[in-house]
């Protein structure tokens, strides 16, 4: 299998593991929160929601990239790091703005429409998830942040 795809399916992993974390916790902080406003509620579910993912994300990410970026002296190549750490800050930044969009108004909408809290959290979470995931992977394309590892 090529190096790129490989670096793809991590990247994915890490995705996909830091969401699972994040939405057990997320519905859990909603239904304990069921008591709050709907607008309070959605809100500080996302706020919690962001905290583990990026927390299991960002962990995940630099174990399975750690050694990449050390040159054979041993020291960082800096300039790599940056040019990668661009590309994906930018890839999950694009996809962070359509998540934080979806996610919000969906969980909103669902309590409004009297939904339990941790199911209108599970419900959005995961819907915002799939299309997250096929953003972060078309902006990752597009910015070629695997592209020179053929």
């Amino acid at each position: 299998m090529k190096q790129q795809y490989k670096e793809y399916l991590k990247l994915n992993k890490n995705i996909l593991l830091g969401f699972a974390a994040s939405i057990i916790i997320s519905a859990i902080v909603a239904q304990l929160l069921s008591g709050q406003e709907n607008y309070l509620n959605a809100t500080f579910t996302l706020m919690v929601d962001y905290v583990v993912y990026f927390s299991t994300f960002g962990g995940l990410f630099y174990f399975d990239n750690r050694k990449k970026y050390v040159l054979t002296t041993g020291t960082v190549d800096r300039i790599a790091l940056r040019k990668d750490l661009i590309k994906i800050i930018s890839s999950l930044g694009v996809g962070e703005v359509v998540y934080t969009a979806i996610r919000w108004l969906l969980q909103y909408y669902l309590l409004t429409e009297t939904y339990q809290p941790y199911l209108a959290s599970l419900v959005s979470q995961s819907l915002s998830t799939i299309v997250y995931m096929a953003v972060v992977n078309l902006s990752v394309k597009v910015t070629g942040l695997y592209k020179n590892d053929a």
